[in-house]
């Protein structure tokens, strides 16, 4: 019962919400610890009852041989599961809501370089009708900051050029303004007017700006893929994906002078707090910039 829904549990995170194999096998592995820990005392408490006071005796013994970061992956883990059995398998209740994670420091957020996004760029096929549709969806991935559930929800409709904005649906069904620049314009408006219209649209998929070569809305599943080829494309090292673009938009602009409260507005941020975890990036770039280019620091000190 346990392994075939733990099974369940990660298709679901694979194909439902798009997450990296990585990711999904890690998320596997710590209900497999649980699995094996009712095994050990012959708890025979099924996924869809089983009792807050066992998984918190459960997180108390296998934390004891952990890491702070690593205990906080584990309940993250057995949260995002004890939510998927209730969205999914019809549990009632959500046994994990009075076990918290340990505080743990704040982890700075992946980017990358602009040189490095470039390098992506440039590695797309563009031979294919399907490179210049990747070329487009990175561009705007990383040009407005989107996430991937807004991406693949994008619309023609939603797409006011002349005005230099683009309407997205955000968190909670929230709509905002996004600005748009000419360059991410183009290539989206190239893919556009050339390679989507040679396809045969799916009906009631018209409307959505990233279709597949069936004329269908693109998934999240499909966006990770072709972010992760296209990292693969340049020998990339670090693990990327969609939110890495979105990311590397907020970074940059509060690196370049942008206003915090302006980013926030543009990410969706419901709370300027959810924004300033691109303060500390700024910081450490600040310091690396002071290392590199204070004269103090190119001084070689005799005394």
């Amino acid at each position: 019962m346990w392994r075939k829904v733990n099974t369940d549990y990660q298709n679901y995170l694979r194909l439902q919400r798009g997450l990296s194999q990585n990711t999904v096998v890690s998320y596997g592995l710590d209900i497999e610890k649980l699995i094996g820990y009712l095994e050990k005392y012959n708890i025979t408490e099924p996924a869809d009852t089983i009792q807050v006071d066992t998984l918190r005796q459960f997180v108390y013994e296998v934390s004891k041989e952990l890491n702070a970061r690593s205990q906080a992956r584990l309940i993250s883990a057995l949260k995002s599961f004890f939510k998927f059995m209730i969205s999914e398998k019809g549990r009632e209740d959500f046994p994990m809501s009075l076990i918290d994670s340990p505080k743990i420091g704040v982890k700075l957020p992946d980017t990358l370089s602009l040189k490095e996004i470039d390098a992506m760029l440039a590695s797309i096929d563009l031979s294919t009708d399907e490179g210049h549709r990747n070329k487009a969806i990175i561009e705007t991935l990383y040009g407005c900051g989107l996430r991937v559930s807004e991406l693949v929800s994008l619309r023609l409709s939603d797409l006011f050029f002349e005005e230099d904005f683009i309407r997205v649906m955000g968190k909670g069904s929230k709509q905002r303004l996004v600005p748009i620049e000419s360059y991410t314009q183009k290539q989206i408006n190239n893919y556009i007017n050339n390679q989507r219209k040679q396809l045969k649209i799916a009906k009631g998929h018209e409307d959505y700006v990233f279709l597949n070569r069936r004329g269908k809305q693109l998934t999240r599943a499909m966006i990770f893929t072709i972010v992760r080829q296209v990292a693969e494309n340049i020998g990339l090292q670090k693990t990327i994906s969609p939110h890495t673009f979105r990311h590397s938009f907020a970074t940059h602009l509060l690196e370049n002078g942008a206003n915090l409260r302006a980013i926030q507005m543009m990410l969706g941020h419901e709370n300027i707090t959810t924004t300033e975890i691109y303060v500390h990036v700024e910081k450490s770039y600040l310091r690396e910039a002071l290392v590199k280019y204070h004269p103090r620091h190119k001084m070689n000190f005799t005394q």
